[in-house]
Formats: structure tokens, sequence, C-alpha cells
């Protein structure tokens, strides 16, 4: 058995698709149960026996319609719509699951610190914690616009804001001591008053009296997981995260991001193990290297042009169809787009000599690891033995099939050689991830 073990976590949407935009389409992917409680059951399950640290859902505060400034083809192509907001699905994934991490996208720029730590906190609660929190600042001024706002703040001060909401739920979340209940019916001594607090918290953008009227979880409060990838998202992912999802083109950017994490958390006091860093990766299986060929060959044939562009400029903030120069990018931006796909596409134009809408149109390819469950196995040993990541995100092709096949092929593969866990050390979240 080695010392070391990799993570593993699910990315999933409640939707049609997850990152892959033609794996809907691919006949052995559900459609028809995607409004049911049983999708979200299966799949809870399905990831628990695979020993899955958890899953989280990606969620966007709204209805692209940034490429040709028009939802349409998001809805006509099965773009990756939220369908239902995931915290009111994770409570039936919960009850279907006993060791299973749970993670929601929640945005800090829209919603009161009460607000996000009263939800999650109920969640955590409930779950018998084992809630994370993904949070975000938001990338669109379509979220802001949804939320009441003209535009997006800028990135600088969205993130100062995260700040402020992040202490503020912290200590809401810590208003309550673990030992409150006391439950004496003779007595008639319900809850020692002296164990709530008020948070009296005030910043320079939110403030919050408290106390929250949910106790303590199990875990005391949700795991922070986190995914940016500017100068500023990753101070305050050193600053904040347990989990920090990111992609990266390949190893090489793995291993840079990996190390630059490391250099923040140990300049502010923290230790590298505080937090599992976990680039995205989505597998296509086959009983042989030239079957998963195939097989990926035929995912991508379902793939449509358009969405790819529409997903894309989605991402960056900007309509692609209408940037006629790269330079231009960041002008057009304004204070929308997400950075860390902006890097991506442009290490594929630097790498692979590609332009802009090339490297856009081959974003989908660069997570793919194609072959055998041996093979994959094989890649993700040497990532993660490279020093390049703490484990893994793994995002779906097909739904369920990708994580069905993952789990019997892929985990068992991982466990042979002593890389992955056989069964579930913690009892929450946080005790796992950090076992």
């Amino acid at each position: 058995m080695n010392a070391r073990q990799m993570h593993l976590v699910a990315y999933l949407k409640t939707g049609p698709t997850a990152l892959h935009v033609g794996g809907w389409r691919h006949p052995e992917s559900t459609l028809d149960d995607i409004l049911h409680p049983s999708r979200y059951q299966h799949i809870a399950r399905v990831l628990e026996d695979g020993c899955f640290d958890g899953c989280f859902f990606a969620d966007l505060f709204g209805l692209y319609d940034i490429h040709g400034a028009s939802f349409d083809p998001y809805v006509r192509r099965g773009g990756q719509i939220s369908y239902l907001d995931p915290t009111v699905v994770l409570p039936v994934m919960a009850a279907a699951t006993t060791h299973l991490g749970l993670g929601a996208t929640l945005s800090t720029s829209f919603h009161t610190p009460y607000h996000l730590a009263r939800w999650l906190g109920s969640l955590d609660v409930m779950s018998g914690g084992r809630v994370a929190w993904n949070v975000v600042t938001s990338a669109t001024d379509l979220e802001a616009q949804n939320a009441g706002m003209d535009a997006l703040p800028p990135r600088e001060e969205r993130y100062d804001r995260a700040d402020d909401v992040l202490e503020a739920c912290f200590a809401l979340w810590n208003s309550w001591d673990e030992d409150a209940f006391v439950l004496d019916k003779e007595a008639g001594y319900f809850a020692d008053p002296d164990k709530v607090h008020y948070a009296n918290y005030q910043g320079r953008w939110v403030k919050t009296r408290g106390p929250l009227s949910i106790p303590r979880s199990p875990q005391g409060r949700p795991v922070i997981m986190q995914a940016g990838s500017s100068d500023r998202g990753r101070e305050f992912a050193a600053r904040w995260a347990e989990v920090v999802f990111t992609v990266q083109r390949g190893k090489e950017e793995m291993k840079e991001f990996y190390d630059d994490l490391h250099s923040r958390l140990e300049a502010i006091g923290r230790k590298p193990t505080d937090c599992a860093v976990l680039p995205a990766v989505s597998v296509v299986l086959g009983e042989t290297e030239s079957i998963a060929r195939e097989k990926a060959d035929y995912l991508d044939s379902l793939i449509d042009p358009e969405l790819i562009t529409a997903s894309t400029s989605n991402s960056v903030g900007v309509d692609l169809t209408k940037l006629k120069d790269p330079a231009e990018l960041a002008k057009l931006q304004g204070n929308q787009g997400m950075k860390g796909t902006e890097q991506v596409l442009q290490q594929a134009m630097k790498a692979e000599g590609l332009t802009l809408a090339q490297a856009a149109q081959n974003r989908h390819r660069r997570r793919e690891l194609v072959g055998t469950p041996a093979m994959v196995a094989d890649r993700l040993q040497d990532m993660f033995e490279a020093g390049c990541c703490d484990g893994f995100v793994v995002t779906p092709t097909t739904f369920p099939g990708m994580f069905e096949q993952f789990c019997r092929g892929v985990v068992p593969e991982l466990q042979r050689r002593g890389l992955f866990r056989t069964a579930y050390g913690g009892r929450t979240l946080r005790e796992n991830l950090r076992s």
C-alpha cells in the first residue's frame, strides 16, 4: 500500500451533458430521467461503490446567451444547462448514500452570507458532514442581471467581496458550539444558550449579526472547493480552499500550477496537505486500445461545432464569432470570462501553433484519456506520482455509463496498485480528503 493515495471527485451537471458537448447524443446516455430523483440517486450509489471522495455540481445562475446573443444554441443543441437547482438534488443523493461527499456551486457575488451559511449548513447537518461548497465569484453579466445588477463588478472586487463572505460564513458556522444540545426532557432543558453566539461580523462588503439557527455539523462546516486560475484566484484558493479543481492542458502545466499553489499555501502558513489539487480528466474506455479509440472517434462525431464555439464563447465571456483579433479579447470581455479557460486556450495556441478558433474546437480533447482501464490507470498514476496533483476531478463523456465503466474498470486497477482506497476511512468528507 502506498503511503500517499489519490482522491477522486466526480464533475456533474443537472442537465444532459457535462463538458463533452456531444456526450448526451450517445445511444448509451440517458435523457428521460434528467428531472427525476432516480438519476441522481443512481449516480450517487455508483460513485460511492467506487469509493469516490465526492461529487460536485457545476452550476450557472442563469442560461447562457453570449454566443449570437441568444440561448438558442444551448437550448436547441443540448448545452450545459442546469435544469434543476443542485441544492435541491443533493439531499436526494445524501439520502441514498452514507459516505459520498456532495458539493454545490454557489456564488459569493449574489447571495448573502446568512443565506449561504444556512443553506450549506443545513445540508451539512442532514448529510452527516459530507457537504462541500464550490465557491465561485461568477463570470458572466447575465448572472448579475438575474440577481438584479446591471453587470458584474471587476474581478478583483468580486474576490475581495468573496473574502468577506467566507469570513462571515465561517463566523456564522462557528456560532454554535459542538455540544450545545442538552435534550433533557425531565428538566425542560433543550439546549445551552451559553454555547450559542452572535457572529457580529462586519467587513467592507457584507455584514451579518447571527447567530445562525443551524447547529454545528459533524465536520464543523462544509469543505471549501475553489477553481480560480487567475493570480487573484490562486491567492483566494491558498487562503480558503481544501479542494482546488483545475483545468490544465497537460502534465507540465499541471506541475506548474501544483507547485505554484503549494508555494502560496506555505507562504501563509498552510501545509500542502491542507488542500487537494485535482485537475480535470475525462476517459474513454475500451476492451483494447483500438476499441477505445473507435469509441472516442464516435463520440467526437457527435459534437456539434457550433455548440463547441458557443461553449467556449460563454466560458471566455465573448462571442468568438465576432472576435476578429485575439488581441482584442480582454477589451471585449470587460469583467466577464473564466481565466482558467482562457489560459488553457492560450497554452494550446502557443504549444501547437493554433488560432484561437482552432484551440476552441480542440478544447474538449485535451482532458480525454483513451484506452483500456490499465492504460488509463497508467496515465493517472504517472501524473499522480510525478507530483502534478493529489488526484483528479473525473468529468463524464457519456452519462451515467462513463462513471459506471470507470468504477468497474479503472478504480479496481488503482486499488490493486495501492493508489486508491478500498473503503472509506473517515465519517465526514473532510476526514476522507485528509486520509
